[in-house]
């Protein structure tokens, strides 16, 4: 399996330079091979959302070298519009635009980015809306829709730029408990369809059942991975021992 992101000794400190500040990243190498889903887990202020804000540069970082494809992102004229299309990003605050419509929402990027004409453009964003489960909702905003539907509203938004990578920084932490399934069902069944996917979740559940790989962080270290069965059931590392113990 052929890498498509690579991370090699990244590293982020929050706080002056050359000062006293928060470890974010510390030396963290990490690679996702194309078609693989590695969820990584972790405490609050381990780095992992750190971690993926790096990989599309909305982070920099104070050394290490991350690549998507062949492009590298931590290039100093990396061409962060293609980065950013070849590996799409959804959070865990869904970023809607208020004022437009869903099917508005998806179909905006491909139209201003890719140049798509307006049918071609709206036409590709009913197939999507409907691949998330919205195909009833193309007229309405983003007020109008529960939590769960605007998260699926922005995972379509992400596969508007057909990408050949998916991150999400943790995706149903802002969600009631109800309306978390219905966004990890889409993602389950992207990850089946083959997406590569990278995911900071909470949700353990998930990562057992869809990755590939789990990660687990702590201190801005990755501490351990492997398969959901070794991470889970036979974790090597204590602090990993440690966290599961609270969290399952």
């Amino acid at each position: 399996m052929s890498a498509f992101i690579r991370v090699v000794e990244a590293s982020k400190r929050f706080g002056p330079r050359g000062g006293p500040g928060a470890v974010a990243l510390d030396r963290v190498s990490l690679e996702l091979g194309s078609g693989e889903v590695a969820v990584v887990i972790g405490p609050s202020g381990s780095g992992k959302s750190t971690l993926l804000r790096a990989i599309n540069r909305l982070e920099e970082l104070d050394s290490g070298r991350i690549w998507v494809g062949d492009d590298e992102v931590t290039a100093r004229r990396a061409d962060l519009r293609r980065i950013r299309e070849e590996a799409g990003m959804v959070f865990q605050a869904f970023n809607l635009f208020a004022h437009l419509t869903v099917l508005e929402n998806v179909s905006l990027a491909p139209r201003l980015v890719r140049g798509l004409g307006r049918a071609e453009a709206r036409e590709a964003a009913e197939a999507l809306l409907k691949r998330v489960g919205l195909a009833d909702k193309l007229g309405s905003y983003p007020r109008q829709l529960s939590g769960g539907q605007q998260q699926r509203a922005a995972i379509a938004r992400a596969l508007a730029m057909s990408p050949k990578a998916l991150l999400f920084d943790e995706p149903t932490s802002a969600l009631d408990p109800e309306m978390i399934k219905e966004v990890l069902d889409v993602m389950a069944g992207l990850a089946a369809e083959g997406m590569t996917m990278l995911v900071v979740s909470h949700e353990m559940g998930f990562a057992r059942a869809v990755a590939d790989r789990v990660v687990f962080m702590d201190g801005g270290r990755i501490v351990e991975e492997g398969s959901p069965e070794q991470v889970f059931d036979g974790p090597r590392e204590e602090r990993t021992r440690e966290f599961l113990a609270h969290v399952l």
